[in-house]
């Protein structure tokens, strides 16, 4: 058959074409949360080790050393998992929209990954401080978490967007209390108190609070109600933890502290972060049935077109298309073109409702976005203030959120300005 002779695509076609895309796209997003709860699972494991190997180097070694090899070999189970997760992802996919930065992502927490035995062989010998081993597991962890912030950047469907931005803020709300952890077991397991210890601390607190203030304008009612609950679930555990965190912030510089209360610390901070990872669990699963249940509802809606079949359309029917609004998105510079005379009535109703919940998604997403791109401001002004300022992250963000309230501006406003004066900006790295 000649190519002048196949039969010419109607509209029909190309709505079918479009709504595969989009069970295309939900299928992927059902493969990265997968990937997202085994992350998750390696991120809490590795958080206890970080905790545990503070614990141990404070102690020079004569404690916690048993329970840190097990938390160890359940890292290594877990981190076996992910490993076959990434092995499972499409590399050639190259229709990702997202794939350059996942996969970049991706290769960053391998090399971390690889490293890790080097680093547990460093804690072992006490080659490394607490800190250094603290900021070694940041990293590697803060890798692991990009991976979730890819997932969430890169979403398409704005509920399943809306879900993944609140579990990437609970994610990091969690990290920062797993920091907190393991910066209060080295002070404690040291017994000594640190000015510099306690800044970390305050700083750990409050983004804590950030992070979790993020994840409940995100999150459904049903899980921030969840989270809320667990948090206050035990009077008495909180009551404590916030006893320890005023012993350990208000301690002056170098004045002795009870050793003996390394281990309370650790256990009281671990209460928290193991309800916070119950929390992340049914998240993390909630996200996978929203994932099922968009596609299903999707594929529901493909079988539907794939059952229409265009019939004779009356003269009347086929002008309608003249006299109706032009949907968003097939406007142009230009006039817009018919579909011609095989569109019927039903067809065009579904383009233009097809055309309203894409516009509907659309503003949408740009709500959710806004979140994740004030993020991405923030981070990249922190990092500016440290390379041109010689600052650590916290001085960093201290000295952001003090601009902020000295100007009464907002914090993404402050980073704004201070990224638009970076050629300007004196480089203290000279």
């Amino acid at each position: 058959m000649t190519p002048s002779a196949l039969p010419l695509k109607s509209g029909l076609n190309f709505l079918i074409a479009a709504k595969r895309c989009e069970i295309d796209a939900l299928r992927q997003l059902a493969l990265t949360s997968a990937l997202v709860n085994v992350t998750g699972r390696l991120v809490h494991g590795l958080q206890r080790e970080r905790g545990l190997s503070n614990l141990f180097l404070g102690s020079q070694g004569t404690r916690f050393a048993e329970p840190r090899q097990q938390q160890i070999a359940e890292c290594r189970a877990t981190e076996a998992e992910l490993r076959c997760c990434f092995d499972s992802l499409d590399t050639q996919a190259a229709h990702l929209g997202h794939g350059a930065r996942l996969f970049s992502r991706i290769a960053y927490v391998l090399h971390g990954l690889d490293a890790l035995p080097a680093l547990r062989e460093r804690i072992d010998t006490q080659a490394w401080t607490a800190r250094e081993t603290t900021e070694a597991y940041v990293r590697l962890i803060a890798g692991l978490i990009a991976v979730v912030f890819e997932a969430a950047d890169s979403a398409s469907d704005p509920a399943i967007s809306r879900h993944l931005v609140a579990l990437f803020n609970f994610m990091q709300g969690k990290e920062f209390a797993g920091q907190e952890r393991a910066a209060g077991s080295a002070l404690y397991a040291s017994g000594r108190a640190d000015s510099a210890g306690q800044q970390r601390l305050l700083h750990l607190i409050d983004s804590q609070e950030r992070c979790l203030q993020v994840f409940k304008e995100f999150a459904s009612d049903e899980l921030a109600t969840l989270w809320a609950t667990a948090d206050q679930d035990t009077v008495a555990a909180r009551a404590e933890l916030e006893r320890m965190r005023r012993v350990l912030c208000t301690a002056a510089d170098g004045s002795p502290i009870d050793a003996n209360q390394s281990q309370p610390w650790f256990d009281c901070c671990s209460l928290r972060m193991d309800r916070m990872k119950t929390v992340e669990d049914r998240l993390a699963d909630s996200l996978q049935r929203l994932c099922e249940h968009k596609t299903q509802a999707a594929l529901a809606e493909l079988k539907a077109f794939e059952g229409i079949h265009p019939a004779a359309v009356q003269p009347e029917d086929a002008l309608s298309f003249f006299h109706d609004p032009v949907p968003d998105h097939v406007s142009g510079p230009g006039p817009a073109q018919g579909y011609g005379v095989q569109l019927d009535r039903s067809i065009l109703d579904l383009v233009q409702d097809q055309s309203r919940r894409l516009q509907a998604i659309s503003d949408e997403l740009d709500t959710v976005r806004a979140s994740l791109n004030e993020r991405k401001l923030v981070e990249r002004a922190k990092g500016l203030l440290m390379a041109h300022r010689n600052l650590s992250e916290a001085e960093a963000h201290k000295t952001l959120r003090q601009m902020a309230m000295n100007q009464n501006r907002r914090l993404i406003d402050v980073a704004e300005a201070v990224l638009s004066m970076a050629e300007v900006l004196p480089d203290r790295r000279r």
